[in-house]
């Protein structure tokens, strides 16, 4: 590793030692306890791994002494093969100390709203949109996490004009951060007399769930409007104005909720979804000022960015952000084989990222 490097580790086990002792006092209370607290959590894996590596390097020194120098012909061939042991595990650990150096997303561990909708492509693109919003909804039972569906305007053949959804549990933002984009399926629709295939799209937005100290709404900023909810062909599916309409004026950005009979649960969806994209408008805003940072990931993050095709009749779906694809189209819209290109997508961010550190 090169001197600056080393310099920086040195600096982290400085602060880690600075931390402990400050927390093992009697100085610190309340907000700075817990303050320092957290550092000190997020620094204790970090330290364990440059110790792992140190001890290896020292360890890697005293077997290339005895090699060396011994006499003793058994003793010196233990330690040759020793240190090639030792050779051979060294990259390994300097590379997961560089991997815990990266910048954390700090989203990563948020719940996470699902927004699809309908793209090109009339009735097939919200049957398309339809297919995707239930393959995200078996990918989450399938991690055992729970998929709350906010709202959901359906075309009446089934399709889905636009869905979201409330996905909570362990790294959900983290692992459905990269969906978001076009989504863009090939195949012969069921109405398609001549056989022909078809082109159409639907576009996917994951959005980190925002709590309330995230981002403060003033009551002047929106405007609340309420009607009767309507289901598909526009049939009444509600007796009561329960569907609820916020507008955020200084952003344009409009919510409507309309999936609960209650008027009062509509508005809190409402807002929830609301607080979620203006808090991804902030995030978008912060990615696009780290422009070094940006280019070391997968992807240019803007939501019109093709990034996948489902090939139907040739059984293939292609992320086209790394160029991998894998021929079983049935497996990745059941959610099966959906973290085989979330795992892909995460290794190929965290090796640009890694690169950009190394290079930077």
């Amino acid at each position: 590793m090169e001197a600056s490097l080393e310099a920086h580790l040195d600096q982290l086990l400085r602060r880690h030692g600075e931390l402990r002792d400050a927390l093992a006092g009697t100085g610190i209370a309340g907000a700075d306890f817990a303050k320092l607290s957290i550092e000190y959590s997020e620094l204790t894996p970090i330290v364990a791994g440059i110790e792992k590596l140190r001890r290896a390097r020292n360890e890697l020194s005293s077997l290339a002494e005895i090699a060396g120098s011994s006499e003793d012909r058994d003793l010196r061939q233990l330690a040759e093969d020793e240190l090639r042991v030792l050779r051979e595990r060294l990259p390994g650990l300097e590379q997961q100390v560089k991997l815990a150096l990266l910048p954390k997303d700090h989203d990563d561990q948020r719940n996470a709203i699902l927004e699809v909708r309908a793209g090109t492509g009339g009735d097939e693109a919200a049957l398309f949109a339809a297919e995707l919003f239930r393959m995200y909804q078996r990918y989450a039972a399938l991690r055992g996490w729970r998929f709350e569906i906010l709202d959901l305007s359906e075309t009446g053949l089934g399709g889905f004009k636009e869905a979201s959804a409330l996905i909570s549990g362990r790294d959900v933002f983290a692992r459905l951060k990269f969906e978001s984009g076009v989504h863009r399926v090939q195949r012969v629709p069921e109405t398609e007399a001549s056989g022909r295939i078809h082109t159409s799209a639907a576009t996917v937005a994951v959005l980190p769930e925002a709590e309330d100290v995230d981002v403060r709404i003033d009551e002047k900023d929106i405007r609340i409007d309420v009607y009767r909810a309507s289901g598909p062909g526009g049939q009444s599916v509600n007796t009561t104005d329960s569907a609820v309409r916020i507008t955020h004026i200084p952003t344009g950005l409009v919510v409507i909720q309309q999936g609960e009979k209650s008027q009062h649960k509509n508005k809190a969806k409402a807002l929830k979804v609301l607080r979620s994209r203006l808090y991804d408008l902030e995030r978008q805003a912060r990615d696009s000022a780290r422009a070094a940072d940006r280019k070391s990931q997968v992807g240019t993050g803007d939501r019109s960015e093709r990034i996948r095709t489902y090939n139907f009749p040739q059984g293939r779906v292609t992320d086209h952000r790394i160029n991998l694809t894998l021929y079983k189209v049935d497996k990745v819209m059941s959610g099966e084989a959906l973290d085989e290109i979330t795992d892909a997508i995460l290794a190929e961010d965290q090796a640009a990222r890694l690169a950009a550190v190394e290079t930077g």
